[in-house]
Order: C-alpha cells, then structure tokens, then sequence
C-alpha cells in the first residue's frame, strides 16, 4: 500500500510561503521576471514594451530601496550632529520653563540655571542644571553666556 506524505501537497506549500513575508523586495520581483520569460508561450512571447515597463518598474524599485537606506544614513548622521551641538549648552546660563501637570491645574514653572551636563537617554536629550533640574531641550527659552568673554564683533 502506497502512503502520500500531505506535507507535500502544494496548498500545505503555499500557506507556508505565504507567512514567511509580506514585503517582496527586489530580488523577488527579478525571480518572478525570469519566471515569466522562461515560462512565456513560444508561439507569442512578452511585447517588447511590456518588458520594457516591467524594467523600469524593477529599476524604480531598487532606486526608491537605495533612497530609503541612505536617507535612514541622513537620519543617524543628522542625529549625531545634533546631539554634539547640545554639548554647546554646557556652562551655559539657560533661561527655562515647563508644565507643571499638578492636581487639577496646569501651571507653568520658570526659572533660570546654568547648564552643568548633558544626559543622553535613547532617542532622548536632557540637560541637567548646577540646582538638579531636568529640562528637555523644546524646555529652553533662552541662553546666554557666562563669563567675561566680549560679545560683540569689533573692538573699540
């Protein structure tokens, strides 16, 4: 007596190949490409111009695929860049305010402190002040140097 395996059966298959992905990306577009040409019918193979388009689709694709990656590259790079820009903060006299969320009220506290470090936190940023406050940097009115330094431009 001959036994069938059913892990073999094509709609087992297909239901398995289904949950690996959703997304299909470049090389499987190219995969089912070649499909098509190898499998066309002889007798009327694929207009030239459909060929042409379903190109220009695959080109599109991985263009739009390698502007994704390197504007996540402009990200990570902007990111850093204004991560190293807060350091500038850093002994600075910062004028501040933020919401107070107490019992029923919202009210606003202000005050003014001299930065003494700068936390990082994931995607995060907090300055620490000399008096232990904890700011957010949208928690920043207004900076102002400390120290004897001339501002101005031209000297007398």
């Amino acid at each position: 007596m001959t036994t069938i395996d059913t892990s073999l059966m094509l709609s087992n298959y297909q239901t398995e190949t289904r949950k690996t992905g959703d997304n299909l990306g470049k090389d499987d577009f190219l995969k089912l490409l070649l499909t098509q040409l190898q499998n066309q019918d002889p007798s009327s193979p694929m207009d030239n111009s459909e060929f042409i388009a379903q190109m220009a689709t695959f080109s599109s694709l991985e263009q739009m695929m390698n502007i994704g990656t390197k504007m996540d590259e402009l990200l990570a790079s902007n990111q850093q860049n204004s991560l190293m820009n807060y350091n500038s903060f850093v002994g600075k006299e910062v004028t501040w305010h933020k919401l107070d969320e107490g019992d029923e009220n919202l009210a606003i506290e202000e005050g003014t402190g001299i930065v003494d470090s700068i936390q990082f936190k994931g995607d995060k940023v907090y300055f620490l002040l000399e008096d232990g406050t904890k700011l957010e940097p949208a928690n920043i009115s207004a900076m102002k140097q400390t120290g004897t330094g001339s501002n101005s431009l031209t000297t007398a």
